[in-house]
């Protein structure tokens, strides 16, 4: 007997009779959905965040590090979870299974609020770059940023082909322009580090307590900027073999994506001094400036404004797939559920772009990346607690593949995610009770979706 997530009387039908999900993705696919949606604005802006908190190099780098452990220590749980409930949405299908349908929905409530939340940093940050690239766009970053949020709407429309084909060849190429641009750093960015070094006033490093509040707000940063190492578990329905390529991306995903950001972190720091990267919020560019003269900039905001291309359209695509599936499970209005004849979730998806461009209007980037760190490891926390209720609860369940390290994985990951919770409460005193607010408004939200559902068996 099967022991895979049970289809209820009524929700495949409702499916059915609206369209369903097409089974056409494969592990590239998923790797690909994860770097675009990972390697994102974070790359440029993060560096100087952290080395602001720990001017320290080998503080510095060990932040990004212990962020790649954190990973890692996940990736397994998250596999075997992705393989063992192959459905699209995310990590809201593993905390339903486990815990229940509120701790469900608090992930799914969540999961896509902090996703379009990224897409609209994502957006802004394409809207600042474009202006600096094209001065007639000043005064109109915004527009540019809903503008953007739009077409992408619009392309995703016509189905998952069009956007997995957008996907693979938006990360492809972000991918080869960072391997080039590392490969520059080190290769030209040692001629005249000294000087700069030396006409550049050292930060002062802070000690004790405050260093490591400082380690924990870098933390932040990292958690922030690698989330979505496992963006293949968004379409577990439309993965052609999840119980083999679901896990093969998500390790696929990590190894690629913690290489990238520690040796484009590891080469600007080769070619400036933490003087030069503390609080500079486009160190990258201030490094190929050191390579290639007065176009390094140029060049490396063209190459950010592409890549952030790619990020907008996974994170389209990962909010379209969560309201789809909650909508399935009765925890959201029933009419989200309908996907047209291309497999695309079609009101999920307008409702996930209005959202996007609420809060573009609304906040500003810093801001949306502290709150949905949030966010990211609360889920992250259900998650893994998910691994272990799952193995007592269901021990027969079948599981294609199994966490490797199991418990101790598991239990680690779930440790620092606790942990880092705990930190940001007390570190974060700003945005942290912004996200805890939602997550309260996530109970009034949660029983008004349940009674406009009813009628849909959870």
């Amino acid at each position: 007997m099967s022991n895979t997530i049970p289809a209820t009387p009524t929700a495949p039908l409702l499916v059915q009779s609206r369209g369903k999900l097409l089974q056409i993705l494969g592990v590239w696919f998923g790797i690909a959905a994860a770097i675009g949606n990972t390697i994102a604005a974070g790359i440029v802006a993060a560096p100087g965040y952290i080395a602001q908190e720990v001017p320290n190099l080998w503080l510095f780098l060990g932040v990004w590090v212990v962020g790649g452990i954190y990973a890692f220590c996940g990736a397994s749980s998250m596999a075997e979870l992705g393989a063992a409930i192959p459905r699209s949405g995310g990590q809201y299908n593993f905390s339903r299974r486990a815990l229940g349908e509120y701790p469900g929905f608090i992930v799914g409530w969540s999961d896509w609020l902090s996703t379009a939340g990224t897409n609209s940093a994502v957006a802004i940050v394409i809207g600042n770059y474009s202006a600096v690239l094209f001065p007639a766009i000043v005064g109109h970053e915004k527009q540019l940023a809903v503008t953007v949020l739009l077409g992408f709407a619009a392309l995703q429309w016509q189905g998952v082909k069009w956007g997995s084909g957008a996907q693979l060849l938006t990360a492809a190429v972000k991918t080869a322009a960072f391997v080039v641009l590392v490969f520059a750093c080190f290769a030209l960015g040692g001629h005249g580090r000294a000087e700069l070094a030396a006409s550049t006033p050292a930060p002062i490093a802070a000690t004790g307590w405050l260093l490591a509040i400082g380690f924990m707000r870098g933390l932040q940063k990292v958690f922030y900027t690698v989330d979505g190492w496992d963006g293949v578990i968004y379409f577990g329905e439309e993965v052609k073999n999840p119980g083999k390529e679901v896990p093969r991306a998500i390790f696929g995903s990590v190894f690629s994506i913690i290489g990238i950001y520690l040796l484009m972190n590891a080469a600007v720091a080769y070619v400036l001094p933490m003087g030069a990267i503390a609080g500079n919020e486009f160190s990258i560019g201030t490094a190929a400036n050191h390579i290639f003269g007065r176009y390094g900039d140029t060049i490396v905001r063209s190459i950010m404004v592409v890549s952030l291309l790619s990020c907008i359209n996974a994170c389209q695509m990962f909010c379209t797939r969560i309201l789809y599936s909650m909508s399935c499970d009765g925890l959201f209005f029933r009419k989200a559920s309908t996907v047209n004849k291309g497999g695309t979730p079609v009101l999920a998806l307008l409702l996930s772009t209005i959202v996007g461009c609420l809060f573009i209007l609304t906040r500003k980037f810093d801001q949306v990346i502290d709150m949905l760190a949030f966010f990211f490891v609360a889920n992250y926390t259900l998650t893994y607690l998910s691994v272990f209720v799952l193995r007592k609860k269901e021990p027969q369940m079948e599981r294609p593949y199994r966490a490797w390290g199991y418990p101790w994985t598991t239990g680690a990951a779930l440790v620092g995610s606790i942990l880092f919770l705990i930190g940001a409460v007390y570190a974060d005193q700003k945005n942290t009770p912004w996200a805890v607010g939602i997550l309260i408004l996530s109970y009034p939200v949660f029983w008004v979706m349940k009674r406009f559902s009813r009628n849909t068996p959870a």
